[in-house]
């Protein structure tokens, strides 16, 4: 086990939007892998949310579920793609009288490129697929995407391949669309001039010009969604692995035009990461900006949604959900989960669970599910993408 020097032999306190944090030295215990065994669900059972919601399946047999958008006119699209023998399509689920049971179910697109990310803006559908953004013309209620479509952004492939994902979100104007681009490594193990235009958060225009980095040094941004109360943009990000079981905690942020997240030669602010040493490029860990809210460390935390509606108690309002994926790189497992993060007056408070039971009980390796995203209904219930057990998980308050 890589030994840390006198520099990084210490634990470390930082100052959260939320508290103070106390990160341990690193390698202050060994890097373990457990990698989980999905067994999927019974038909009888069901994540557990709190007391006052009801979970039931919005839908079955999918191939792995990861996002759901869900169109102006009601309709849901979910992108069914994975890391390894991705389905590479969407499919377009409808629910004209909101029981639950959608009446309409279609592949929308195939033949895709592990796509992630959806939108619906100015008569177009968007796809963000792994290697570029792609658009199609689109009319409300249409069923299926013809043709290749048009491609107006080129985005970095390759590399570390579970950072494939690529995430679309519109501004509130609806001039601007930002793209999440994940790392190419765990800490810039190839080189840093692998990671040109990634480990950050990209602003365009709808017709793909106008490229700027909006943000950098997050590892795997996934979750982008808008504070409803300052407008600002929050972002869930995967930190860096193999520094030990606590460490790097995952975490939401807000997120800064121009900022500095880090990654890879430091976390959680100016903590520098010792695999940097002889280049620790002091210059930009002196500007890293310390996120706002940690998630626990290897947990995946890869959706975000924040709550506008109103169906769920009042708690709830203007609060995040985080889809937590669950961990490979702690010697017990951590995540398999959705958080919920309240936020009051738009700042956020320490996170609580909100769906759990996806590890099985009294059992070691096995769990039900891996929680991906998280999406609002119009009607303010909330949708769970179950990726490893192929279910959409829908959430009502009873």
């Amino acid at each position: 086990m890589p030994q840390a020097t006198a520099e990084y032999d210490k634990a470390t306190t930082v100052e959260t939007a939320i508290g103070p944090l106390v990160l341990p030295s690193p390698y202050a215990e060994e890097s373990k892998m457990k990698i989980s065994n999905v067994i999927g669900w019974e038909e009888s059972q069901t994540p557990i949310a709190p007391a006052g919601f009801t979970v039931s399946r919005f839908a079955s047999d999918l191939k792995h579920p990861r996002w759901a958008y869900v169109a102006p006119n009601g309709d849901v699209f979910i992108a069914e793609a994975d890391t390894r023998g991705s389905a590479n399509q969407i499919t377009l689920l409808r629910d004209n009288d909101g029981d639950g049971n959608p009446e309409k179910r279609v592949v929308f697109a195939e033949g895709l490129n592990s796509n992630f990310g959806m939108l619906v803006l100015n008569g177009y559908f968007y796809v963000a697929n792994t290697d570029g953004l792609y658009r199609w013309t689109y009319t409300a209620g249409q069923e299926k995407l013809e043709g290749n479509g048009e491609k107006i952004l080129d985005l970095p492939a390759g590399g570390y391949n579970n950072h494939w994902t690529r995430n679309l979100l519109v501004n509130k104007d609806r001039t601007k669309i930002y793209v999440s681009v994940g790392s190419a490594s765990n800490v810039g193990d190839h080189g840093i001039e692998e990671e040109h235009r990634r480990a950050n958060i990209l602003e365009i225009n709808p017709d793909g010009t106008g490229e700027i980095i909006y943000a950098t040094g997050l590892r795997n941004p996934v979750g982008m969604d808008w504070n409803p109360v300052t407008n600002e943009l929050w972002t869930a990000v995967n930190e860096r692995d193999k520094l030990g079981d606590n460490l790097v905690p995952d975490y939401i942020t807000s997120v800064e035009k121009d900022g500095f997240y880090g990654w890879p030669f430091s976390y959680y602010g100016q903590v520098k990461d010792p695999r940097w040493t002889e280049d620790p490029h002091e210059d930009l860990v002196a500007k890293a900006i310390v996120p706002d809210v940690p998630l626990g460390n290897h947990t995946a935390s890869l959706g975000l949604a924040f709550y506008t509606g109103d169906q769920f108690p009042a708690k709830y309002q203007n609060g995040a959900f985080v889809g937590q994926h669950g961990s490979w790189n702690r010697s017990e497992f951590t995540g398999y989960k959705v958080v919920f993060v309240p936020f009051e007056n738009g700042k956020p408070g320490q996170p609580e669970d909100f769906l759990t039971g996806f590890l099985k009980d009294g059992d070691g390796s096995k769990v039900h599910g891996r929680p991906v995203g998280v999406t609002q209904m119009p009607d303010g219930s909330v949708l769970v993408m179950d990726d490893n057990s192929n279910i959409v998980w829908r959430v009502v308050a009873d």
